[in-house]
């Protein structure tokens, strides 16, 4: 699945294709990342790229999780997509990471307006939630700037790689949410 979300940016279904290129972005901003990011600990080799890669390949079609690289003019710059989808509850989150040379262009909040209407529209999910570590204010204003809703702190959600834990900002939309605003997400 490929979604054009302007002129400049394209959501593309993740393939083993996109294994150098998601792993060079990490190993070459791995200070910057890792700040945020729990995952970037495990990703210390190309091989481990790969395995990210097959496990979302590896889902079955009825429990596939729709993960997507962002390409800004043709450059590998992110990663956005769906995980922990719950098909019997209609629920899922949206997680999100971005090449520190992407920043502040719009691109993600760009992009996950498409990922809410797939989930909205397509898939017919009834709550979209993202999660955000306290203090990552570039990624809470995400789901502040598009309407969600802020519930609340899930107290040390996250266990980063210095062993410490990070407390989640919780955020939510639900499907009536969207569509009582549903002019801005076009």
């Amino acid at each position: 699945m490929r979604i054009k979300v302007n002129e400049h940016i394209i959501l593309k279904e993740i393939s083993r294709n996109d294994a150098a290129d998601i792993f060079y972005t990490i190993n070459s901003q791995r200070s910057y990342l890792e700040t945020w990011l729990p995952f970037v600990a495990y990703a210390n080799e190309p091989a481990d790229t790969e395995a990210f890669i097959e496990s979302v390949l590896a889902n079955q079609e009825e429990n596939r999780e729709y993960v997507f690289v962002i390409r800004y003019d043709d450059e590998f710059a992110g990663i956005i997509g769906f995980k922990d989808t719950d098909k019997i509850n209609r629920k899922t989150e949206i997680g999100y990471w971005l090449s520190k040379h992407f920043q502040k262009k719009g691109i993600i909040t760009l992009s996950l307006k498409q990922l809410l209407k797939l989930a909205f529209d397509k898939l017919e999910i009834n709550r979209v939630q993202i999660r955000c570590a306290v203090g990552n204010t570039a990624s809470s204003n995400i789901p502040k700037r598009l309407g969600f809703i802020f519930e609340g702190i899930e107290r040390e959600g996250e266990h980063l790689r210095t062993g410490r834990y990070s407390d989640l900002e919780v955020y939510s939309l639900l499907k009536r949410d969207y569509k009582s605003f549903s002019t801005f997400f076009k």
